[in-house]
């Protein structure tokens, strides 16, 4: 088993003795010295440089939730039932005047493309059928494949 005393660690590395060596090596290397000793520096510092530049910072802290509630709690179902008709009523209204809109966007788009010669009523079909295709691929994907499917494959199998 190797073990080194504290005298024996301090007779083999002396600091004295190493600054003596440095002092002689920085003598014998003459004019020579100064691109390494820039180099050295240039490098140290730039090390540094990136060191300080980066980012100490935590995580942000969580966001605070502020629930707010509009509700009474006192409220009869009757009073809930006319809040949900109430509601129910303004998203069908604002259903409607969406689809007014989009519809009237359509009429200009057929009117441009009438004038631009092209056929508008394939135009449309193929869209409808391309809206079609990829609302039965979106169903399969969930789950929702037609019942009348689902019997043909599952007789299929039998």
């Amino acid at each position: 088993m190797l073990s080194l005393g504290k005298s024996q660690f301090w007779r083999n590395a002396s600091p004295t003795g190493a600054i003596a060596d440095f002092r002689e090596v920085w003598r014998q290397a003459g004019v020579r010295r100064w691109p390494f000793v820039a180099a050295a520096l240039a490098t140290t510092l730039g090390v540094f440089y990136v060191i300080v530049q980066e980012s100490w910072q935590g995580p942000p802290p969580k966001p605070r939730v502020t629930y707010i509630n509009s509700w009474t709690i006192d409220r009869t179902d009757a009073e809930i039932e006319r809040e949900i008709i109430a509601n129910q009523k303004l998203q069908d209204r604002l259903r409607a005047e969406q689809a007014a809109r989009e519809e009237k966007v359509k009429a200009i788009y057929r009117t441009l493309g009438k004038v631009s010669g092209l056929d508008t009523a394939k135009i449309e079909r193929e869209a409808a059928a391309q809206a079609a295709r990829e609302k039965a691929a979106h169903d399969r994907a969930i789950g929702l494949a037609p019942r009348a499917a689902k019997t043909s494959e599952s007789s299929a199998g039998r």
